[in-house]
């Protein structure tokens, strides 16, 4: 008899070991284009209801990392004008950290029976793939979102629509040091039964 889902022992070992390295210790290399580009398939293989689809990817990388950077001082500085040197150098290299980062967004539909809380876990979802494939492959990742994510300067910079959310920003790039395991919850204290 054909065995239509067989198990997979080493995906389960990955869940249960994987751990986000911090983008502040990351270094390269970064996934080449082809890595990238299963990283970015896996991203989208989640949960979906209605197949919409309801998220997309920005990549950032090289050059584009820098970009980033200009445009978050741009924006850093129409918030708060008098930000000193250090603070507008933090956002200048905020995005050059990993080798790599891929933005999530989360491009909800209304108004069609999804719901669009649905939807924006889709996104969520996507966020949690790319760092597991990035995991897989040998890279670590974080996903972070931080005030750009949130800020209307910032995503009108992206090209975001109104309508557009940044679910996260995922780093993605070689540990520079050995990640720490941090302390778990109380598994047994999250468990109910009805």
């Amino acid at each position: 008899m054909t065995e239509f889902n067989p198990p997979a022992p080493k995906t389960l070992d990955l869940l249960l070991h994987r751990r986000s390295g911090s983008a502040k210790a990351m270094t390269g290399p970064g996934p080449s284009a082809d890595e990238l580009r299963t990283i970015l398939a896996a991203g989208s293989r989640v949960p979906d209801h209605g197949k919409l689809a309801p998220w997309r990817f920005i990549v950032f990388e090289g050059e584009g990392r820098a970009r980033m950077g200009e445009l978050l001082v741009q924006a850093l500085l129409a918030n708060e004008p008098d930000a000193n040197d250090v603070r507008q150098q933090i956002e200048r290299e905020r995005f050059l950290r990993a080798p790599v980062v891929v933005g999530v967004v989360s491009r909800a539909k209304e108004a069609i029976p999804i719901p669009v809380w649905e939807q924006h876990l889709s996104a969520g979802a996507c966020c949690t793939n790319l760092l597991l494939a990035a995991t897989a492959m040998g890279y670590v990742a974080n996903w972070i979102t931080e005030w750009c994510a949130y800020d209307g300067r910032v995503k009108a910079g992206l090209g975001l629509a109104e309508s557009e959310r940044i679910a996260g920003f995922i780093y993605i790039g070689k540990a520079a040091a050995p990640l720490e395991e941090r302390v778990r919850p109380d598994l047994d204290g999250l468990i109910t039964h009805f």
